[in-house]
């Protein structure tokens, strides 16, 4: 099977009628920096809470400020609303392809780490990079969870679509493939968000199940331009119409 690692995004949906349900990994491995995310919710300044946040005004964190064991839970393949999200358009997905991306997307949160799309939780807010109380989130997750995230990809290709950021969170230790987009011969950064999203919809619309079935899929707006191999790493890299 084809697993796809994927980045989370600075917006996120309101609400949610989720059951709670065992994350990946365990609920139990997150309970101390959830614990940890919810009690400075409760006990630091406006000031603080501005900055795990990374907003100028405390207005701007209201909509946040609420006990995370107890608010509406969503999965997370819908909650994320960045630019990758937008680009995806899940909601307009049928459901086999909507299924698909929440039984293999993994996504790695800066709170919960890393998901399912499936899994379901709660709207937060935390900035890229920063710590959550004690808490340095890459470092945490990835000594706590990369040797189950070997374990669950072992027998699974893997597509990595994620941010650079977040190879902190964990290292790839079996062969993987990963892209990179160029526009007028330039790196595009930017944009680059959006054509992961474009390339993860298409992985779900045509149920690509594994990654020979991946390097025989069109893409309209992309062509491959060359495939570099460094060690256990495939670089497709695509130029943009």
């Amino acid at each position: 099977m084809l697993k796809i690692l994927f980045s989370p995004s600075e917006g996120k949906q309101v609400g949610g009628d989720e059951k709670q349900k065992e994350l990946l990994g365990s609920n139990k491995a997150r309970e101390g920096i959830l614990n940890e995310y919810n009690n400075l919710l409760k006990n630091s300044t406006q000031e603080e809470i501005c900055e795990l946040f990374g907003f100028k005004k405390y207005s701007e964190c209201e909509a946040y400020i609420h006990d995370i064991f107890s608010s509406p839970l969503m999965s997370a393949i819908e909650r994320y609303q960045g630019v990758a999200y937008e680009y995806l358009k899940y909601g307009s997905l049928k459901k086999e392809a909507q299924d698909f991306l929440k039984q293999n997307t993994i996504i790695f949160s800066n709170l919960y780490g890393p998901l399912l799309g499936g899994d379901p939780i709660a709207n937060y807010k935390v900035k890229q990079g920063n710590n959550i109380g004690s808490f340095v989130p890459d470092k945490f997750y990835k000594e706590r969870f990369s040797y189950q995230l070997d374990l669950f990809l072992a027998n699974n290709d893997i597509l990595d679509l994620r941010a650079g950021y977040y190879d902190k969170f964990y290292k790839i230790t079996k062969p993987y493939t990963t892209l990179k987009f160029l526009k007028n011969d330039k790196v595009v950064s930017h944009w680059a968000k959006a054509y992961r999203g474009v390339v993860l919809r298409e992985v779900a619309k045509h149920n690509i199940n594994s990654l020979d079935e991946f390097m025989s899929l069109n893409i309209e707006g992309l062509n491959v331009k060359e495939i570099l191999v460094t060690k256990n790493k495939r670089e497709i890299v695509y130029t943009i119409d």
